[in-house]
């Protein structure tokens, strides 16, 4: 059984940084893993995904300012987000998917961006 948990959320001041990270367990083979946020009443979209190979695309809104990173040996995903913005404040979910089909999500962590 795969199992996806997030870590790090909170609350930060604009213009502050935060760390999020994403374990995950029981997952086999290659993966994608990508990070996702959604803020009521908006759709979840996506924030960040890094493919095998290195490369990684970011949403719009987040360019410049966030990065993703992976460790495969730990079966983990780290979300490093700098000059955070109001605009920021969202849950962010971690996602992990598998060529085969298989999507697993995390329950998310809660990311506050006001001063």
């Amino acid at each position: 059984q795969v199992q996806v948990a997030e870590s790090g959320g909170g609350l930060v001041q604009p213009g502050g940084s935060l760390s999020l990270s994403c374990a995950a367990s029981g997952i086999s083979g290659t993966y994608v893993p990508a990070w996702y946020r959604q803020a009521p009443p908006k759709s979840r979209e996506l924030v960040a995904m890094m493919f095998r190979d290195g490369r990684a695309i970011y949403g719009d809104s987040v360019k410049g300012r966030f990065t993703i990173s992976r460790d495969d040996a730990k079966t983990a995903v780290y979300l490093q987000m700098n000059d955070l913005k109001p605009e920021d404040t969202a849950v962010y979910y971690c996602q992990l998917s598998t060529a085969n089909g298989g999507l697993w999500w995390g329950e998310g962590t809660l990311v506050t961006v006001s001063s």
